[in-house]
């Protein structure tokens, strides 16, 4: 009732004696309220002191440890068509097993006796090197004959220019004989025709001495013939010289031309075989594509082709494995305002789901339900998600992880920091500040990380 009259009730009307007068102004009621509330504030100031772990949480997946343990698909690296499978989703397979039969599509690989044929034009081709090698070894032989027979040719050319020369120096010699009796036979002559003159030589003499003269001088003159001969015959001898190395020189330069010829179809044929031995092992191997095995020991999870005759593209995964023996792992991914925060060998405490837990962020000590994790990687680039990814081990001193997880399952992680008490706590997250930044003792690190 408002208070608006100029004649208020309440000072002539008293409400003392009414029975809801002394309930609601009973002193008793409020001094147990009171120490309630002063008992409540005093909980609350203490409870502010107590300390409090800051914490990172985010929210990730269970993972293996190492890639080669994570699941991963089966691809064919050929094209084909699916013949037969050999393995049921959920199978354990081991290393080698075969999971399905394909066949081929394309039509340059469809011939049965491919291979086969492949291996006799391999063969051929690889008959025709060894040919053009024996021709090869053939011509080099030519060679040798053709040199051997230069040299024969050469020396005999030279031994006779070499008698030529001989018979050039005789010649000479008796050339100047020739002159020298020439000259002789002249002197005599002159003195004959003297001594005729004074009647102390008869005539007969007289015409003997020009008779020697005149044969001293056609001897002198054959002498004469004799040497331009024998200079003529050097002179032949050099030209044969000449004319055998010239011709020898074609001969060894076809020769040396043919077998360029052969070594160059020799070198032809040799990568044409090997191109055939390339092809012809592509092809083998390419056979052995057909049936699709398992790369490692694993259970089969899911055919991602299924059915008979369905095609698909090379490259194109057919099934999915699992690894039989991994070691799990949780991956988990942070903001970078956080991450400085992160180091490896931290622990972290993580949440499975399907595992129901009992967490108090601030007081790990208290979790149940929750299992213990060590950062062991921590990613320097930043994920497509906008976050880095961090991995996490499990922890092998404290409690083991549930052995029904599974990979690909989901994981709250919570990566203990500092302790603080939880005034400060409060007053950080009033403010908006993130955790304390710090550096944890890379000595303890170590040691815990051993």
């Amino acid at each position: 009732m408002l208070n608006i009259s100029n004649n208020p009730l309440n000072k002539k009307v008293t409400i003392a004696g009414y029975a809801s007068y002394k309930k609601a102004f009973h002193r008793v009621h409020f001094k147990f309220f009171n120490k309630l509330v002063g008992t409540f504030f005093f909980i609350c100031l203490v409870i502010l002191f107590l300390p409090w772990t800051q914490n990172v949480t985010a929210d990730g997946y269970v993972t293996t440890l190492t890639p080669d343990q994570r699941p991963q698909t089966i691809q064919s690296q050929i094209p084909g068509r699916i013949e037969n499978w050999y393995v049921r989703e959920g199978d354990f397979v081991q290393k080698g097993d075969t999971i399905l039969h394909i066949s081929e599509i394309k039509t340059e690989y469809q011939d049965p006796k491919l291979v086969e044929r492949s291996r006799v034009q391999r063969d051929a081709k690889s008959n025709s090197v060894l040919s053009y090698k024996q021709k090869v070894k053939a011509l080099e032989m030519q060679l040798e004959a053709i040199k051997n027979e230069r040299e024969l040719k050469l020396s005999q050319a030279k031994n006779k220019l070499q008698q030529s020369r001989l018979k050039v120096k005789s010649d000479s010699m008796d050339l100047s004989a020739a002159i020298t009796n020439s000259q002789v036979a002249e002197i005599q002559y002159k003195r004959s025709i003297t001594l005729q003159k004074e009647g102390l030589k008869p005539m007969t003499d007289v015409e003997e001495k020009s008779i020697k003269l005149q044969a001293t001088q056609a001897k002198l003159i054959s002498q004469q013939n004799k040497l331009m001969a024998s200079r003529n015959d050097v002179i032949n001898a050099e030209l044969e010289i000449n004319r055998i190395s010239a011709e020898y020189a074609e001969k060894l330069s076809k020769s040396q031309s043919e077998k360029y010829t052969a070594l160059s179809s020799q070198f032809e044929a040799e990568v044409e075989t090997s191109k055939l031995e390339n092809t012809t092992s592509n092809y083998e191997i390419r056979n052995s594509l057909y049936y699709i095995t398992a790369p490692l020991s694993g259970y089969v999870n899911k055919a991602l082709r299924a059915g008979i005759g369905e095609t698909f593209k090379e490259g194109e995964s057919l099934v999915g494995i699992m690894p039989e023996n991994y070691d799990l792992a949780v991956e988990t991914f942070v903001e970078p305002i956080d991450l400085p925060l992160i180091h490896k060998g931290e622990k972290v405490r993580i949440q499975f789901d399907g595992w129901p837990a009992i967490f108090f962020s601030g007081w790990p000590n208290a979790a149940f339900g929750t299992f213990a994790g060590r950062v062991v990687a921590v990613e320097t680039f930043i994920s497509s998600n906008g976050k880095f990814r961090v991995l996490i081990a499990p922890d092998h001193e404290q409690t083991a992880w549930p052995k029904n997880v599974r990979v690909g399952s989901g994981a709250y992680t919570i990566a203990l920091l500092e302790d603080v008490p939880i005034w400060y706590e409060l007053w950080r997250k009033l403010n908006g500040f993130p955790p304390n930044y710090y550096t944890p003792d890379s000595k303890s690190v170590e040691t815990k990380s051993k």
